[in-house]
């Protein structure tokens, strides 16, 4: 089962994604006008990310926050620029729903390690980079743990390689059932992580220091 589930793993997250689109049409529509009133006519946010095998992708989500700057340019910390309507969304992980349309093209699934920015592919050990060995999810073992947003990078990849390295049918199932829980009650979202959670690149280059 193992060895051909990538294979059908494949085959349920376009077949899932296009029916969810569907049925969350609706939604999708309310949220882009919504957004982009609050946005000024920019309600996707695009970002490149790695992919499988490193290959990078450009991933998609409603956008939770403006682009405010301060009077040198600079871009203002995310927690100053999260919109009213923007934190509801990212607190209840509405601001996911796009990312259908990556599960869809075949860039991501519904389960696997987040992707993360391509600036933090040098930081990796080897044994950290077989994340990217599969597909990025949407949500992944890492983030259904008890902390969530506030685990450190450390802790975060040792759950992505345990995922890789134990991946099955079931395994994505209970994350999937975890992930449901989790968007109902979201208790432990935080809207600005950076505040409790350096970047990648940064931690690194301090501990190599």
């Amino acid at each position: 089962m193992k060895s051909i589930y990538p294979f059908v793993k494949r085959t349920l997250d376009a077949f899932t994604a296009a029916i969810l689109l569907i049925l969350l049409s609706p939604i999708i529509l309310l949220l882009f006008l919504l957004l982009s009133i609050a946005n000024n006519g920019s309600p996707i946010f695009y970002q490149r990310r790695p992919g499988k095998d490193e290959k990078i992708f450009t991933i998609c989500k409603f956008k939770t926050m403006t682009d405010k700057t301060d009077q040198d340019g600079n871009l203002l910390p995310d927690g100053q620029r999260v919109t009213r309507i923007g934190s509801f969304i990212r607190k209840t992980s509405l601001d996911e729903i796009p990312q259908l349309f990556n599960v869809l093209k075949g860039d991501m699934s519904f389960v696997g390690p987040r992707p993360l920015l391509v600036r933090y592919l040098p930081y990796y050990t080897p044994k950290e980079k077989i994340r990217h060995s599969v597909r990025p999810g949407i949500s992944g073992l890492a983030q259904v743990s008890v902390e969530r947003n506030v685990l450190k990078w450390d802790q975060r990849f040792r759950l992505d390689i345990e995922y890789v390295e134990n991946i099955s049918f079931l395994l994505d199932l209970k994350i999937l059932f975890w992930t449901f829980l989790k968007v109902i009650r979201p208790k432990d979202v935080i809207v600005d992580p950076t505040v409790v959670l350096p970047a990648l690149d940064v931690e690194r280059k301090s501990q190599m220091a």
